[in-house]
């Protein structure tokens, strides 16, 4: 399991990550979001141009998964004054329940531990059980509930989840 990640720089690699994005919230969502609002949030904030603003403008790292020459997920992250935003953390459906997602996990600990941040948080939808249990047998708890109004009549409905390290 030699999973190595590569950060997100050019305009190339960040319209292949948009690709995948929408491919993975396109297979993974629909049990828990409308279509309509998977496509809506997929170009708010997975599209080319949302991922290049997250990068450029608003402080984002975009890291994907590699696996033998192929990119089998991504991560997003965001450091904050105290703590370190998982803002993203997608896998392809081939590479789910496999070990990869805590690779991952470990790859983002290591990230915050290595800028001096000892907290991660992140968002996650309320009815998003398996990301939810995952997260919890990696050591978060949920310490907030939220519900934004994201524009077109649409809410994400998550919880808050955080773990120091």
């Amino acid at each position: 399991m030699n999973m190595k990640f590569v950060q997100i720089k050019s305009h190339d690699e960040i319209k292949q990550l948009a690709v995948i994005a929408h491919d993975i919230w396109f297979e993974f969502f629909p049990c828990i979001l409308s279509t309509p609002q998977i496509a809506y949030m997929v170009e708010k904030f997975q599209s080319s141009r949302a991922i290049a603003n997250q990068i450029n403008v608003d402080g984002y790292s975009y890291y994907t998964a590699v696996l033998k020459g192929e990119i089998i997920g991504f991560v997003g992250i965001k450091p904050e004054a105290d703590s370190l935003f998982l803002s993203k953390l997608y896998l392809k459906k081939a590479y789910r329940s496999k070990g990869y997602g805590s690779k991952m996990l470990d790859f983002v600990e290591k990230t915050a531990t290595s800028i001096g941040l000892n907290r991660i948080y992140l968002r996650v939808n309320k009815y998003n059980e398996n990301s939810i249990n995952v997260y919890k047998y990696r050591g978060f708890t949920i310490v907030d509930e939220q519900k934004a109004d994201i524009g077109n009549g649409y809410y994400m409905d998550d919880f808050v989840m955080e773990k120091i390290l």
